[in-house]
């Protein structure tokens, strides 16, 4: 697993403003440290030996947009904020894997939880990052006792900053419970995702995914495995799924920008396809490592070389 790096003096962006990371700073009294007023974006970019590509650096920001808006926040253009992304991963030159952080957030001082009336802000920065979660040697998770935000309690489809409370509160209990990562059921009692990552499963040969309206993150990178999917004719099918369906699943695997895609040995001490990553996980993993490092002519239009 990827340890967390340390703080470094590489080129960050906040506010209108390039500064080395270490000396970025914000009040005390921010409105987003004070009420989770933000959103934000991970994204990857990958070094194949000779130049860092940007995995899905227009999606990203398209969503990040929208993640703003839906939170009554304003944030630069896409254009802009993909300009700061590439100049940062060109300048800060780490000759490794990278993941970059895009911010937008209420920056206002003044007390109360509201979003009118208070001012937005941006930031950016990168830092190294090699593997999320281990995907070598199949997650070890639980169902989370718990449930995922509902949609209609801060909406989902935004990823926003204080909707992560919920996700650390999952995978904490998690951890501490012996697991490496969590499942939430949402509020139906369906299968939703994981604490940070889209999941799926596989039953007699269809690969299979909660739908949109489970409560999910409309996940970048399980759009990305759904057009894999298809290209290789596997019958896939986005539907409600049921927690039991976890329990009888042939294979199982979380995805994410994060994470990337990581198969699961077992669910609550129940293991999966026996214990072994499965022949449909075998081939989107592989499919989805060649699209990223850029070695799938198909599939270059998803990399943007910084």
């Amino acid at each position: 697993m990827n340890k967390p790096q340390p703080l470094n003096n590489s080129l960050a962006y906040l506010d209108g403003a390039w500064k080395p990371l270490t000396e970025c700073s914000l009040p005390i009294n921010t409105h987003a440290l004070q009420y989770g007023t933000g959103c934000f974006e991970g994204i990857r970019a990958y070094w194949n030996g000779t130049t860092t590509n940007i995995l899905f650096l227009r999606e990203h920001f398209q969503r990040l947009s929208r993640s703003a808006a839906t939170l009554m926040m304003k944030a630069p253009s896409v254009d802009e904020m993909c300009a700061i992304a590439l100049r940062i991963a060109k300048d800060n030159n780490l000759k490794q894997n990278i993941y970059l952080r895009p911010v937008v957030y209420k920056k206002g001082l003044n007390l109360g939880p509201v979003l009118i009336n208070v001012p937005d802000g941006f930031m950016c920065y990168s830092q190294p990052l090699g593997d999320y979660l281990d995907t070598d040697k199949g997650l070890n998770v639980c169902v989370s006792s718990w449930q995922r935000l509902s949609d209609n309690a801060l909406p989902t489809r935004a990823k926003a900053t204080g909707g992560y409370l919920n996700s650390a509160l999952a995978k904490s209990e998690a951890v501490l419970n012996g697991f490496d990562e969590a499942i939430f059921l949402n509020d139906r009692g369906q299968v939703s995702e994981g604490s940070a990552e889209n999941i799926f499963l596989v039953r007699d040969g269809c690969l299979v995914t909660p739908d949109r309206t489970a409560d999910i993150l409309e996940g970048i990178t399980r759009q990305a495995i759904l057009t894999l999917a298809k290209d290789l004719g596997i019958p896939t099918v986005e539907r409600p799924v049921a927690r039991t369906e976890l329990y009888s699943a042939d294979e199982v695997f979380l995805v994410g920008t994060g994470c990337q895609a990581a198969w699961v040995r077992a669910i609550d001490h129940r293991p999966v396809g026996g214990g072994v990553r499965g022949p449909i996980t075998d081939r989107l993993v592989a499919a989805y490592g060649e699209a990223i490092y850029g070695r799938s002519p198909q599939y270059r239009a998803w990399l943007t070389a910084a």
